[in-house]
Parts: C-alpha cells; sequence; structure tokens
C-alpha cells in the first residue's frame, strides 16, 4: 500500500511539472536590467536562477569569512565549561582562591553568568570577603542571589538580616524552594514562629527536604508557634487548625501541654499528654507532664504512679514522680523515685531533682552534694556517691532492672531492645 501511495504522489509530481513548464514555455517571461549606458537584457526565469546562485554563493562567503570568529568563539565556550568545572570542583576540594579566580573568569561568558557568579559569591564568602561575595551577588539573578546571601547571614549567626533578605520575595511570591528552608530556619532563630509556621506547607508543596529532616523541622516549628500562642483562644485554634498526624508529634503535644498549662488550661494540657501516652509511651512527654506547673499536682501524681506498673524502668517516670512528690512535699517517696531513677540512667535533672528533695527536707549537705553532682553530669564527669540510708518508697528498688517478657514468654536480657 506504501509502495503504490509513493507512485502516486511522483506521478502527480510529474504532471504539475509538465503542466508547469509547459506554461512557462509558453511565456518565458521578460527582464530588463538598464544603467546608464549598459542593458542586461533576459528572461524571468534566468534571473531567478541566477539569484539564486548569486545568494548561494555570497552564503559561502559569508560563512568562509565567520569561520574564524566562530571557531574562536567555539574555543571560548569550551574554555569557560572548562573553567567553570575546575572552579566548582575546587570550591568543593576547598581551594577557594583558584576557585574564586576560575568562576570570576567563567562569569565573563554569555550562558554561564549565573552559576559562575554564584560559585564565586561562594569562595569568595568562604574566604572571608564578604565585600567581594557581596558584589558578585549583586551581578547574579535577583532571587537566587538574595537566597544565597541569606545562607551567608545565617551562616554568620544573623538570622534577623537573613529574615529581612527573604521576606520581600515572600510578598512578591517569588521565594524559592531553599529560599522557604531558609526562611523558617531565620524565621525560627529569630524568635519569629509565626512566619516559620507561614513556610512550613510550601516546604511540605516543593519536597525540599527529605523526610527525616522535614520531620525535625515541622517539629520544631510546631513547637514554636504553639509555645508562642499569646492568648488562649489563639492556642485553642491553632491545635484544632493542625492535621491529625501533626497532633501526634512529640514536641508539638509537649509544647501545646506546657503553653495551655501556662495560661491556665491544666486540664487541657493533662489531657493531650495522657492521651498520647494512652497511644504510644514517650519519655519526653511524661518528663514534660511533671513540669507543666503547681496546679493538680495531686491528680498527676495518681496518674503517673498508675503509669509504674506498665513502665518499670522508665528513668522518665521516676523523675516526673520525684518532681511531683517534691511538689506534693512527700519527700520520703520524692527520694525513693529520684534514687530509683538515678539506677535507671543518671542525668543531671535526677540529680537536681534529688537535690531539690534534700533541701526540702532541710538536709543542705545532701542537697549541696546531688547539685554538684547534677553539675558534673552535665559536664559529662563522673559523680560521687551519697551516703546511703534507709528510706520508704512505694516503688521497690531491690533490683535495677525488673524483668520484661517478650510476647512468647520468655525473658528478655537487660538492655536488649527486641527487633
Amino acid at each position: 500500500m506504501r509502495t503504490w501511495l509513493t507512485l502516486l504522489v511522483l506521478l502527480a509530481v510529474a504532471c504539475a511539472a509538465a503542466f508547469a513548464w509547459q506554461w512557462i514555455a509558453a511565456d518565458p517571461g521578460y527582464v530588463l536590467i538598464r544603467f546608464r549606458d549598459t542593458s542586461i537584457e533576459t528572461t524571468l526565469i534566468f534571473a531567478l536562477v541566477a539569484l539564486l546562485f548569486a545568494w548561494g554563493a555570497a552564503s559561502l562567503i559569508l560563512r568562509a569569512l565567520r569561520a574564524p570568529l566562530a571557531a574562536w568563539s567555539r574555543r571560548q565556550r569550551r574554555r569557560g565549561r572548562e573553567r567553570i568545572a575546575g572552579g566548582l570542583v575546587a570550591l568543593a576540594e576547598g581551594r577557594y582562591a583558584h576557585a574564586l579566580r576560575e568562576l570570576e573568569r567563567a562569569s565573563h561568558l554569555t550562558g554561564l553568568e549565573a552559576p559562575a557568579l554564584l560559585g564565586a559569591a561562594r569562595a569568595a564568602q568562604a574566604r572571608g570577603d564578604g565585600a567581594r561575595a557581596a558584589a558578585l551577588l549583586a551581578r547574579a539573578p535577583a532571587a537566587a542571589a538574595s537566597v544565597l546571601n541569606a545562607r551567608f547571614q545565617l551562616e554568620q549567626r544573623h538570622p534577623d538580616a537573613a529574615l529581612a533578605l527573604l521576606k520581600p520575595q515572600v510578598e512578591k511570591s517569588t521565594l524559592t524552594p531553599a529560599g522557604w528552608h531558609l526562611l523558617a530556619e531565620a524565621a525560627l532563630r529569630s524568635g519569629d514562629a509565626a512566619t516559620a509556621f507561614i513556610a512550613l506547607p510550601e516546604l511540605a508543596r516543593a519536597q525540599a527536604l527529605p523526610p527525616p529532616a522535614f520531620a525535625a523541622l515541622e517539629a520544631r516549628i510546631l513547637a514554636a508557634v504553639l509555645a508562642a500562642a499569646p492568648s488562649r483562644e489563639r492556642l485553642d485554634a491553632l491545635w484544632s487548625g493542625l492535621g491529625k498526624a501533626q497532633r501526634s508529634i512529640v514536641e508539638a503535644i509537649d509544647a501545646y501541654a506546657r503553653r495551655a498549662a501556662a495560661l491556665g488550661q491544666i486540664l487541657a494540657g493533662m489531657s493531650a499528654i495522657e492521651t498520647a501516652l494512652r497511644r504510644q509511651w514517650s519519655e519526653p512527654l511524661i518528663v514534660g507532664y511533671g513540669e507543666l506547673g503547681p496546679a493538680e499536682a495531686e491528680a498527676r501524681l495518681r496518674y503517673a504512679e498508675g503509669a509504674i506498673a506498665a513502665q518499670p524502668n522508665s528513668a522518665g517516670l521516676a523523675l516526673t514522680l520525684g518532681r511531683l512528690c517534691i511538689q506534693c512535699k512527700l519527700w520520703g517517696k520524692a527520694r525513693g523515685y529520684l534514687e530509683r531513677g538515678l539506677e535507671l540512667e543518671p542525668s543531671p535533672a535526677l540529680w537536681e531533682s534529688l537535690g531539690d528533695c534534700h533541701a526540702g527536707r532541710d538536709d543542705l549537705a545532701a542537697a549541696a552534694r546531688c547539685w554538684r553532682n547534677a553539675l558534673l553530669a552535665a559536664r559529662g564527669e563522673p559523680t560521687q556517691p551519697l551516703p546511703q540510708a534507709p528510706s520508704a518508697t512505694a516503688l521497690s528498688t531491690r533490683a535495677a532492672v525488673v524483668e520484661e517478657r517478650s510476647e512468647h514468654g520468655v525473658p528478655r536480657l537487660p538492655g536488649v531492645v527486641p527487633h
């Protein structure tokens, strides 16, 4: 079928050419070119053919004349690519002077200006030449230059300056994904949690960060914006506006509970932590449960004591129990819980709370030793043991670790985490 179609097309072309030739042969046209005393007479067909040949010859001559310039331009582009490649490699290797020199030379070539200028600015900043970096960024594209300049400000611990550079880009809706990340970081470091919260959905949409990094940043932003809520109404609006997954983030729950307690909503904070602990045990949340202030201390103590059976080896629970007993002035129970926590996992917080317990019992010498141990533990230095004395406690400390069994009833070795 294809062969027959080709033959029909060729036949049609041949017929058209024959008819065209007959039509042209009947009247080939007449062209007269006269210049002063010179006259040139020819047919229209010959004139058209002559023009075509003249145009072809002119094109060949022009190409021959431009050949050296084209060769030089190709050499310059090749040399520019070599320079920018060498400069970027030198930048990665830390040879900043060489990188700056090569990238600045490459920035004068068309098509390589933007990446070369940005790389040269990075090299200049790495050498501590801020003025030269600023001059290079002034020649670079505005959006990329503002993002890189903001990164420089953050590296120099100037989050306010970085935020001032990025906020106009937000208003113009020209901020890049990397810019949203820097905006969130700068806002968090500047204490502007509301601006960081605005950047969160943009970062999620752009997927500019790997999931673990985004999860960590999201937790920081949510904790900051909840902790900065100015009123009960604003706190409730923020909490109810979060998604289900966001309301299960440990840092967000802890920040909400603490801020709710500070605003006089201790029951709401307690409920948030208790609900989360029923879903999954969390050491940071049980520690935060004991730091909600003096309100409802007895009710929180009863709840915490009810969790001993399920979490007998939790140092965080022991710390919370000790702190709540101190608030309720139950000095003996507080000491027992805190000493139990020190047997499980010593920490500066446990030593500090034990010092508070001894101070409440007017044993200032023991309190001073505990506080000193808290400082030593915070510095990672060995602590000094306390003289042992019998004390009554609701939690048995006869064994440092309570026996745990697997779902098949087989005892687990201490410290072994099931896979």
